[in-house]
């Protein structure tokens, strides 16, 4: 399926009712003409009728489905301090709501059923998720202060068997819409910036090219991404290769894929803005966004 076949049966799958091509196209962001070219094959093919998506339409996006999620969350956050002393990051409260319920919130509304959390520091707190979260397996990752997050992905390697998201847990998501029940290729998420001095990604022809800190006319990256099915089983072997390579303990999970596996992988941004998401990088940052911590 083409990508813009599969931009618009994802539109049709979440929408009620039969849309207009030109609503077709200003969600796909294609011209109209384009639209009305598609709808016509995919019409052909008995995958839409009557600006509406058919069970054939449904069937051809399962193999697009979002099956599984894995959350990074054992870290300490140490940049967190005072308020992590006795609370895991992830598990913070930003004007009454847990930073990781955003995002689990997300994962759930997306229809994710399959759900896994790699925790360390603190780990037992996280028991308090299931109430609101009961599908959530816990992996335990005991090497979180003897390596960087690498680390959790490497405990993490037997879920890595079917199309699924990856999320550091302590993003505060604020718009859930970015997590859908379909993606079509591997993917990061990043804003369209003029200059970062933050991760960032470089794309060529829509496909990413380099990653680095600090840069200009770039994509600055965020913690959420999605591995296809194919894509996450070569995660397996290259996470481990980096891992047991010299210095490997001490890298980053996305170096694997972003440089030193990158020839392994054809990735792309999927762009979103700054009122979307937002990582919340210190203590100071948190008081901006929740005053109740200016004590």
């Amino acid at each position: 399926m083409t990508k813009k076949n599969f931009d618009i049966l994802h539109f049709l799958s979440d929408t009620k009712g039969s849309a207009t091509q030109r609503e077709i196209a200003a969600a796909t962001n294609m011209s109209v003409g384009t639209v009305n070219k598609l709808m016509a094959e995919l019409t052909a093919k008995g995958l839409v009728k009557d600006g509406k998506i058919t069970p054939a339409g449904s069937e051809a996006l399962e193999p697009y489905r979002v099956r599984r999620a894995i959350f990074i969350a054992a870290g300490f956050g140490s940049r967190m301090v005072p308020v992590t002393l006795n609370t895991p990051k992830p598990l913070v409260r930003v004007k009454g709501e847990r930073i990781i319920d955003s995002l689990l919130d997300a994962v759930v509304a997306a229809g994710i059923e399959e759900i896994y959390l790699v925790r360390g520091y603190l780990g037992e707190q996280f028991d308090q998720l299931l109430y609101k979260y009961p599908n959530i397996k816990f992996i335990e990752n005991p090497l979180y202060n003897q390596a960087n997050n690498i680390s959790s992905v490497l405990k993490a390697k037997d879920a890595l068997t079917e199309n699924t998201y990856i999320f550091e847990a302590d993003i505060l998501l604020y718009n859930k819409k970015l997590i859908t029940k379909y993606q079509y290729s591997s993917n990061y998420l990043g804003v369209p910036v003029k200059t970062t001095d933050d991760w960032c990604l470089y794309t060529e022809n829509g496909k990413i090219t380099k990653v680095a800190v600090g840069g200009t006319d770039c994509y600055q990256m965020y913690g959420i991404s999605y591995w296809s099915k194919a894509d996450a089983k070569k995660l397996q072997d290259d996470v481990e290769a980096v891992y047991t390579s010299p210095g490997g303990k001490e890298r980053y999970w996305d170096q694997v894929p972003l440089d030193f596996k990158k020839e392994n992988y054809s990735l792309s941004v999927r762009e979103c803005t700054f009122n979307d998401i937002i990582e919340i990088d210190s203590f100071n940052e948190l008081k901006k966004l929740d005053s109740s911590y200016n004590v």
